[in-house]
């Protein structure tokens, strides 16, 4: 995939839609043990269901999922994903994942988010993006602080993995946050 096919544009990254030539990609970009801790991936998946995701996923407008690619060099690192959005509302969910720990704490993660955010709030006019976050994913939970996200709760031994439960820590970020902190430093 090029450059070409990029769609969000920061200074290390940039951010493409999937299409069906990206299953077997993204099979093994999410297939690390780390990677699955991490997400809270339970289940094992095939290619074959990975294919049909992505083909549900370019159907399903209550959402935009993107490929984060490295801009140096094309390398796909990972997904970004605004879902669950509820028009009436203005809401949605985000999620990423950065698949090989090699890529992790570089600020691939935090660029894409903030490619994400601003395509939320300033393309798709959503007043409230949240997320949720694994307890023991600390280095995520402080690049979400950090970005501006504040934690609102947290549902209380929510996963099991590896033999215990985990709480999951609730965070979001409303319209008018997101503007204060980067849109108004964008315009002076």
């Amino acid at each position: 995939m090029s450059r070409n096919s990029g769609m969000l544009w920061g200074e290390k990254v940039y951010l493409r839609p999937l299409n069906g030539e990206d299953a077997e990609l993204y099979y093994h970009m999410f297939y690390d043990a780390e990677a699955r801790r991490l997400t809270g991936t339970q289940k094992h998946i095939t290619k074959e269901q990975i294919a049909a995701y992505i083909e549900r996923k370019a159907e399903d407008d209550s959402g935009v999922l993107l490929l984060i690619a490295l801009k140096d060099t094309d390398e796909t690192i990972g997904d970004i994903a605004i879902q669950d959005m509820d028009r009436n509302n203005r809401t949605a969910n985000l999620r990423i994942a950065i698949g090989d720990e090699a890529h992790q704490g570089k600020g691939y993660g935090r660029e894409a988010l903030l490619l994400m955010l601003d395509y939320g709030f300033g393309i798709l006019n959503l007043h409230r993006i949240e997320l949720e976050v694994y307890a023991y994913n600390k280095r995520a939970a402080h690049v979400y602080e950090s970005i501006g996200f504040v934690r609102e709760g947290v549902r209380r031994q929510t996963l099991f993995y590896n033999h215990e439960y985990h709480d999951v820590i609730m965070m979001s970020m409303l319209e008018n946050e997101y503007r204060e902190r980067y849109i108004s430093t964008k315009v002076k």
